[in-house]
């Protein structure tokens, strides 16, 4: 076999190897995400955790000008040796696709938290719109508590670095009720990408190769402690987007700070009423009679901040990054965001909310 053929066939193995490996979430969850992985993401934090700037953004600034310079040395001899060029290519996605998953990504393949903590997967209506009342109740009083006024809009008080250390309280509290939370060494940062993602329609995202957390500094206040807490998750090798979206609420709701409950409950009610809005349009619109005008502005906030930015280039990332996470064990695609509901609606059945 010719050299430039083994990394192309080792891509294809690969992802034979991936194929099986989603039969045994088990040993995944014991000798990677529970073993290997926490050692090296703890190793990765430790190196770059303490610097202010993203590394990993700047390595990704660095491969693209890599890429355009090679895209424009090789524009004149595509047609001639289109199949050097396609081994190259297969070459260079090989060796990304080991170091991905090594370095991150089998955590897609881990044991359900569902089953982890032994949390039902199904509710019924009358569950989801007992738990809407309770969410509403609750994220009225705690924006009162905050405002004094049921009008006006909930104004983060803190700076950004200021909520990345805050986050921390949060993840603290919450390793007394649940171990496999624990949160240790600091690595959260504003991504240098901020404003690319958020024209893709992104808050933020892991590195998967230095375990950096990247948020989208540009999001509206009120809901930065919940993100930045989402992609704390991720860190800890929780893959799926809605464990992650589970993990961060708990994780604010968990926080001492009223700021950081009104951004966890908020967030659910949100999810809650926007599901609400699919199912029953009627039910819906008393639903939201009874929510605050100051809460309501906050996601009139959210989604004037979004509608700016929107274009043809968020769906095309949209679409993207739906059949990724298809791809990567997440049958549910970008749908899976949502499904953090199901995890709530039930974890919450046991426990006052």
């Amino acid at each position: 076999m010719k050299q430039k053929h083994v990394l192309p066939l080792f891509l294809l193995i690969q992802i034979i190897v991936l194929r099986i490996l989603r039969y045994f979430p088990e040993f995944v969850e014991n000798v990677y995400s529970n073993g290997f992985y926490l050692k090296l993401s703890h190793f990765s934090r430790i190196i770059l955790g303490k610097i202010p700037f993203s590394v990993g953004d700047l390595i990704y600034s660095i491969l693209i000008l890599f890429l355009i310079r090679w895209i424009w040395k090789t524009r004149k001899t595509w047609k001639l040796q289109w199949k050097d060029h396609l081994l190259k290519i297969l070459s260079v996605l090989s060796i990304f696709y080991f170091f991905f998953h090594v370095f991150w990504a089998l955590n897609y393949y881990r044991e359900p938290l569902f089953e982890k903590m032994d949390i039902q997967r199904e509710y019924s209506d009358a569950e989801l719109l007992a738990f809407t009342k309770k969410l509403i109740t609750k994220t009225n009083e705690i924006q009162f508590q905050i405002t004094k006024n049921d009008s006006s809009k909930i104004v983060f008080p803190y700076s950004q670095n200021e909520a990345f250390q805050m986050n921390l309280n949060g993840y603290k509290n919450l390793t007394h009720e649940h171990s496999f939370f624990k949160y240790e060494i600091l690595s959260v940062k504003k991504s240098l990408f901020s404003l690319p993602l958020t024209y893709m329609g992104f808050g933020g995202y892991l590195n998967p190769f230095t375990n950096e957390a990247q948020v989208n500094d540009l999001l509206p206040m009120y809901n930065f402690p919940l993100t930045s807490c989402h992609e704390m998750a991720h860190q800890m090798g929780f893959a799926s987007e809605s464990e992650c979206n589970f993990i961060g609420v708990l994780a604010n709701l968990k926080n001492n700070d009223l700021y950081y409950k009104y951004s966890g409950y908020s967030f659910m009610l949100h999810y809650c009423l926007s599901i609400w809005k699919f199912k029953n349009e009627k039910i819906f619109q008393q639903l939201k009679k009874s929510v605050h005008d100051g809460i309501l502005k906050n996601y009139q906030e959210s989604y004037d901040f979004w509608k700016k930015y929107q274009t043809p280039i968020e769906t095309g990332f949209e679409i993207f990054y739906d059949n990724f996470l298809k791809t990567n064990n997440q049958k549910d695609g970008m749908d899976s965001y949502s499904k953090f509901i199901d995890l709530t609606v039930n974890y919450y059945k046991t426990r006052p909310l």
